[in-house]
């Protein structure tokens, strides 16, 4: 029997089967999609997110593999530039990186197969969850091919297949907006450094970033008049109208690079249990986070140090009916080391996005900020860094132990 089947090899998955295999613990780990090329997947890595790698030994790996630190975060308001800050924000610390996220899922299946304990099932998906009475026991793949397993982990995402079939419910958080996610060429004017730039003009507000393979990426937040004819938009036209001149010249010379955009629905929430007898949800399966600051993947990476510190001592002592039940002991344990921190941030990223629909609902406050003396200005910016600092660095020490 395997002892562990990890369904999504994203960040949480690959992660966390490379770190149990390394410990001898036998792993199957399973994904739908037959290649790493999504459209979107989340690149930032705040500093939270690459101590986590550093302490899995996986820094040599990231820079093997494309990546580019953020040099700055700025912000324009009806025009004008309100603040900007320059990574990294904390004296000595890192600064936020980007890394071409299919590219490290690759390196981190290439060096699971180094373990002959390890094995990668790609292209195949989840038909449904395997009982053994009132515990999980393993997963249907279709066709009458079953895995039969002594612990399976749902890493398959906020539309987590596992988490429906394991009944383990979410409980979303009202958001009041959608992304539509684009890319386009690159400008030469953004090449010398790497700003990420939050634009709000009227009631349009967007996120612009060189991306780790050096495209330009954009993520609009849509409004409710805009959703059900985003598809019709002049999209070139729309982006140009929101933007600074220097920035709204580059969407019209380079409007026929402007790819289709890709909903993002965001999705936001925790389920109340994460695990149940045999199944323990982790990532996004578990609490899926708001797209503010690029929480989903630095989360995820921390759950995977602490749900590493939890199973791999009782994974280790072998398999017998007893060790299931130690296993099932375990599971609670992870989430209620992790759910305060999750708690935390999924607050701080709700605060974040009342501000940006405070902004966006009032004209006089927008005029009003965009007109600040510098004085005002840098009151504004040093709030701004003061929210940051738990958003980069976790709530909660989290410190790999096995």
């Amino acid at each position: 029997m395997t002892q562990v089947v990890i369904v999504g090899a994203g960040p949480t998955g690959a992660t966390l089967a490379l770190l149990l295999v390394q410990r001898g613990i036998s792993v199957k780990l399973v994904e739908a999609s037959r290649n790493f090329q999504r459209v979107f997947r989340g690149e930032a890595l705040m500093p939270s997110g690459l101590d986590a790698l550093a302490q899995i030994g996986l820094s040599p790996l990231l820079a093997s593999i494309p990546h580019r630190p953020l040099d700055a975060w700025e912000f324009w308001i009806e025009g004008r530039s309100l603040f900007r800050v320059d990574e990294p924000l904390e004296p000595g610390g890192q600064p936020c990186t980007l890394v071409s996220q299919p590219a490290l899922l690759a390196a981190l299946i290439q060096a699971g197969s180094n373990y002959a304990n390890f094995e990668f099932v790609q292209g195949r998906s989840v038909q449904k969850l395997l009982w053994q009475g009132q515990r999980v026991s393993g997963v249907n793949l279709g066709s009458d091919q079953t895995i039969a397993a002594e612990l399976v982990i749902g890493a398959d995402g906020r539309n987590s297949i596992v988490r429906q079939q394991a009944d383990l419910p979410l409980t979303e958080q009202s958001q009041p907006f959608d992304i539509l996610w684009f890319k386009l060429a690159d400008s030469p004017q953004l090449a010398a450094e790497n700003v990420f730039y939050s634009i709000l003009q009227g009631q349009s507000g967007f996120g612009l970033f060189r991306s780790s393979e050096g495209n330009l990426q954009v993520g609009w937040g849509l409004q409710a008049k805009e959703a059900n004819d985003w598809k019709q938009i002049d999209w070139a036209k729309k982006l140009a109208s929101a933007s600074p001149a220097w920035l709204a010249a580059h969407f019209q010379t380079h409007a026929d690079t402007i790819e289709r955009p890709v909903l993002l629905s965001v999705v936001v929430g925790c389920c109340s249990a994460w695990s149940a007898p045999g199944v323990l949800l982790l990532g996004d399966a578990a609490h899926p986070m708001s797209p503010i600051r690029a929480q989903g993947i630095n989360m995820a990476l921390r759950d995977v140090i602490v749900a590493a510190n939890h199973l791999v001592p009782v994974l280790q002592s072998g398999s017998s009916q007893a060790d299931q039940a130690k296993i099932d002991a375990v599971l609670p344990q992870i989430q209620a080391e992790r759910s305060p921190e999750i708690s935390r941030i999924q607050k701080l990223q709700a605060q974040e996005a009342a501000q940006g629909q405070k902004l966006t609902q009032s004209a006089l406050l927008r005029w009003a900020v965009s007109r600040f003396p510098p004085l005002l200005r840098e009151r504004v910016r040093q709030s701004w860094l003061h929210r940051q600092h738990q958003l980069r660095r976790g709530v909660t020490e989290v410190k790999l132990k096995v």
